[in-house]
């Protein structure tokens, strides 16, 4: 074992956060601090990227606000992640969805999968 994996190891918290990929949905609860006070912001849209590994791993999320495209790149081991609740499963044959920023309206769409 390496130094640099027995590190993320040891820093590592355990989560219980639930699995998804590209293409699905997500409401991201997310913990903001202004000053001393901090609330919980929930920020809707779709996983547009997975990427990295084992502490490093994030994932950005895209939405539409009024009109203009707005994506945010979370950690996925951040503490200040309060939870991610899946709206809608996407059914998508990439794992890199970018040509979504191109698209507008109706073509911007991402078919939903049928889970059992």
């Amino acid at each position: 074992m390496d130094a640099i994996s027995f590190i993320q190891e040891q820093v590592a918290h355990k989560s219980d956060l639930p699995s998804f990929r590209a293409g699905d949905t997500v409401i991201v609860d997310y913990r903001i601090t202004e000053g001393d006070k901090s609330r919980i912001q929930s920020f809707r849209g779709d996983v547009i990227q997975i990427k990295g590994e084992g502490q490093t791993k994030t994932f950005t999320v895209r939405k539409m606000s009024n009109g203009i495209g707005v994506e945010r790149i979370f950690p996925l081991s951040s503490p200040a992640i309060d939870g991610i609740s899946i709206v809608k499963h996407g059914k998508v044959r990439r794992s890199r969805l970018f040509y979504l920023r191109d698209r507008v309206g109706k073509k911007a769409r991402i078919k939903e999968r049928r889970i059992n």
